[in-house]
């Protein structure tokens, strides 16, 4: 019997091995993941388990399996399982085989947009289980694992492969196309060496693109698994010697194909937000207002205003912390939005210093004007009296004169006398010379009535002068007594 590679016998040895302990992410205040995003492999990428050297043990695996469920997320795939189920498996080993592949499936998401699982039993004869698409939640999946039986005699690794190229990898059996970039993965379980021809139709389903893993128990034959298995080979050849410890090769594939969330884990050193990118990947990002450094961690606040995406409509005042303000121009107020501005009425504000008259403009705008007589004064907001006969606007015909205060009256040359309106003018002359053309008799019974008012004092003159007369004497003697 060939004798296993001295480095995959180290497997058996190493299975104890507990895995290092997550450290908790509620230890990290202030961390928070948005959730995972699961990109979709690209073609022609090799799962990279680790090495065949080191499994835990029972309760490390399960504490494994455990975590794995929580902290990270399967890449979708189209799985198939090729078993061996030849007299040379004894029932409690093939039960053991089982549940290494219900274990796997345990560390998968399963579903229709996820990992699709199908099965395939041979022995000297070929039966496909069910199908990538037959079950697509995980708890029916695992009961139909449990319900295969063994078959019968004889190992036709070869045959088992072709079928499952031939039948489980197909559209119609549920997997997807090339454009999907869903990577085709196949497990194949043995104990025995093959008694058909695998390495040409092993090569032709690794040229078609399907994965294969080969998983060796006890009397398998290493060349064999080799042969089958895709590069390089330390990665995808497995070996232990017996059925018993078999199961616990699972959170070997557990890490194949399912990367650890240092997101979840709490080992990221994000500062502010970390995103989970797949396959143990991630990247740090940052919370609004912030910039991501360059060392890709930490995050330094950011001037919304110089970056021009602050919204405000006139004016951004940059605050500390990455937080800015919105003010307005003068004469505009900030609406409830806190960003747009409306324009305010400073006249009815009281706030325009205009020292007569105040007018809107609307927009938030005004002038000041004077009241009638007043000039506006160089800095627009003062009044001055002004002089309307030096202005030219009295309308006076002759001549103007300023009474102050922006009050005048006009006066005529000599020679004119005002007319009624106050502001025209007309010649003396001319209104003796409309006198003198009067009618001749009203001139004449205007002289014959002066000439007898002229006798009529004459007459009251001679009386008058007796009495000033005897009124001097009588002072006179008044005077000297």
């Amino acid at each position: 019997m060939p004798r296993p590679l001295p480095g995959l016998l180290l497997l058996w040895s190493l299975l104890a091995l507990p895995p290092p302990a997550p450290s908790s992410p509620l230890g990290r205040p202030g961390v928070r993941r948005p959730g995972t995003r699961v990109p979709a492999a690209s073609p022609g990428h090799h799962l990279r388990p680790a090495g065949p050297a080191g499994a835990p043990s029972s309760r490390a695996a399960e504490r494994g399996e455990a975590r794995g469920a929580g902290v990270c997320k399967s890449r979708p795939l189209d799985l198939v399982f090729i078993i061996d189920s030849s007299r040379s498996v004894r029932p409690l080993e093939f039960t053991k085989v089982k549940t290494f592949v219900s274990r796997i499936i345990d560390t998968l998401d399963i579903g229709a947009a996820n990992t699709r699982v199908a099965v395939v039993n041979y022995a000297s004869t070929v039966k496909i289980e069910f199908q990538l698409q037959t079950y697509p939640d995980k708890q029916a999946l695992k009961q139909a694992v449990a319900r295969i039986t063994p078959l019968s005699t004889g190992t036709m690794s070869g045959l088992a492969i072709q079928t499952a190229m031939d039948e489980a990898f197909t559209v119609e059996a549920g997997a997807r196309g090339p454009a999907s970039n869903i990577p085709k993965v196949a497990i194949i379980v043995t104990d025995g060496r093959p008694q058909d021809q695998v390495n040409e139709v092993a090569a032709r389903a690794r040229a078609s693109g399907i994965e294969l893993y080969a998983v060796g128990v006890d009397r398998a034959d290493m060349e064999s698994l080799k042969m089958m298995a895709s590069e390089p080979l330390d990665e995808h050849v497995f070996y232990v010697e017996t059925y018993g410890v078999i199961e616990k090769l699972s959170s070997r594939f557990q890490k194949t194909f399912c990367a650890v969330d240092p997101c979840a884990l709490g080992t990221h050193q994000c500062q502010h937000v970390c995103v989970s990118d797949g396959e143990g990947r991630h990247h740090c990002e940052c919370s609004q207002g912030y910039a991501l450094n360059a060392d890709q961690r930490t995050c330094s606040a950011i001037d919304k205003c110089a970056l021009g995406t602050h919204g405000c409509e006139h004016i951004c005042v940059h605050d500390r912390a990455g937080s800015f303000h919105c003010e307005c121009y003068e004469g505009y107020t900030l609406n409830e939005d806190r960003k747009t501005c409306s324009a305010k009425d400073r006249c009815a504000l009281g706030t325009h210093g205009c020292q007569h008259i105040c007018v809107n403009d609307g927009a938030g705008s005004h002038h000041c004007e004077c009241f009638e007589g007043y000039t506006l004064n160089a800095d627009k907001k003062t009044c001055s009296v002004r002089n309307k006969c030096a202005l030219g606007t009295h309308g006076c015909q002759h001549i103007c004169v300023s009474d102050g205060a922006a009050s005048y009256h006009c006066d005529c040359f000599p020679g004119y006398s005002l007319n009624e309106d106050k502001k025209t003018c007309s010649a003396v002359e001319e209104a003796r010379r409309l006198i003198s053309t009067e009618d001749a008799c009203g001139c004449e019974a205007a002289l014959a009535f002066q000439e007898k008012v002229s006798s009529y004092l004459q007459r009251l003159n001679t009386p008058l002068d007796d009495i000033l007369e005897k009124l001097q004497v009588n002072e006179y003697g008044q005077v000297h007594r």
